[in-house]
């Protein structure tokens, strides 16, 4: 089966590139947000192939007045992966590893025009490998990359520029996830306790701050990892830390959402110190993490769809509503350094039980 990628040196196995491996749950996915300089507006996409199941997912959530407008689109693949097209939403590479476009042309009411320029070069975050009792569970890398946004938005018609200052982030991951419809079959000796996660991409006037932890229920991270980096490094530039911790974190009530945090990133002349305060929430299956639209799933040969989230009445403790990314303000502080104010969002899913923080 040979395609469009079969004719560029990218192959990692004696297949062709419409094959990736034997694993069912293959997947490739771009993420982008940006939002204004006071975290008013907000948006998000998310695009993704999943070569096993012959499948191609693009959403966009644009959030304006407290409302989330979601345009969904899926369609099937065709074995063709260098098609960076579903439906409605188109993602141009312009400069690898530098500047991104994503653009919706008006579909159910929304579109957007955004180009995504990178800080600097983007950061590797450690391999993530996780099994659930034989079975692998997730095995993938991540690159990630805080960007400066221009372009312009929409809405019912109403066309609003990215004005200046519209920061964000974008990544690129791929691996294996679970996608598409849940095997129905358990596995003996199998079966995840839980799973926690915090992401923080922070964008501040000269620098970006970066960290993650997945962690066990005990609280014991498996992969974690906080970068400081100017803005211009290369790809051998800044300072990766191993060993960050979030301080600091009291959950909302009948939720599982934090109020805030202080992310502690250990220096060689002391600490920097991070306090992160959310102030919006933006719910991360707008686009495609859970729910209906599901990354993976088979709609048909093509099929789109919108979807309008009033968040002040969405019930914030329903299990639908756990994974989110609240826009946050944040505040560094390091040793010998002025404190800087930035902007950001503040990733978060606990799924199951959680001992440090009561749940």
């Amino acid at each position: 089966m040979l395609t469009k990628g079969d004719d560029f040196p990218i192959h990692q196995m004696p297949e062709p590139i419409a094959y990736a491996g034997s694993d069912r749950n293959f997947y490739d996915r771009y993420f982008f947000n940006g939002y204004s300089p006071d975290g008013s507006e907000f948006v998000a996409v998310a695009f993704g192939v999943y070569p096993a199941l012959n499948v191609a997912d693009a959403h966009v959530s644009i959030i304006r007045e407290g409302v989330q407008r979601c345009l969904h689109a899926s369609r099937i693949l065709g074995m063709e992966r260098m098609e960076l097209s579903v439906g409605p939403v188109r993602i141009e590479v312009i400069e690898p590893l530098q500047t991104l476009k994503v653009t919706l042309e008006t579909a159910e009411g929304l579109a957007c025009e955004l180009t995504f320029e990178g800080r600097a070069f983007p950061i590797e975050e450690p391999r993530f490998t996780r099994r659930n009792g034989p079975r692998m569970f997730m095995d993938y890398t991540r690159l990630t990359q805080n960007v400066r946004v221009s372009g312009w938005t929409e809405v019912d018609g109403d066309r609003r520029a990215c004005g200046a200052g519209w920061t964000g982030t974008r990544d690129r991951s791929w691996g294996i996830r679970p996608i598409g419809a849940p095997d129905p079959q358990p596995t003996p000796g199998g079966g995840i306790a839980g799973f926690f996660w915090q992401w923080t991409p922070l964008n501040f006037a000269d620098r970006s701050v970066f960290f993650h932890v997945n962690a066990d229920t005990e609280g014991k991270p498996w992969n974690t990892r906080a970068v400081i980096l100017p803005d211009g490094a290369g790809p051998e530039g800044g300072w990766h830390c191993d060993n960050p911790r979030m301080e600091e974190v009291t959950l909302k009530t009948g939720t599982r959402h934090a109020l805030g945090g202080t992310l502690v990133i250990p220096l060689a002349q002391g600490e920097a110190r991070v306090r992160i305060e959310p102030k919006g929430v933006f719910l991360m299956r707008g686009i495609g993490y859970g729910g209906e639209w599901r990354h993976g799933s088979l709609k048909g040969e093509l099929a789109v769809a919108r979807e309008d989230i009033d968040l002040a009445a969405a019930d914030m403790g329903a299990p639908e509503n756990w994974h989110i990314q609240a826009i946050a303000t944040a505040i560094f502080e390091a040793p010998g350094e002025a404190a800087q104010q930035g902007l950001g969002v503040f990733e978060q899913l606990i799924a199951g039980p959680y001992r440090p923080y009561g749940i």
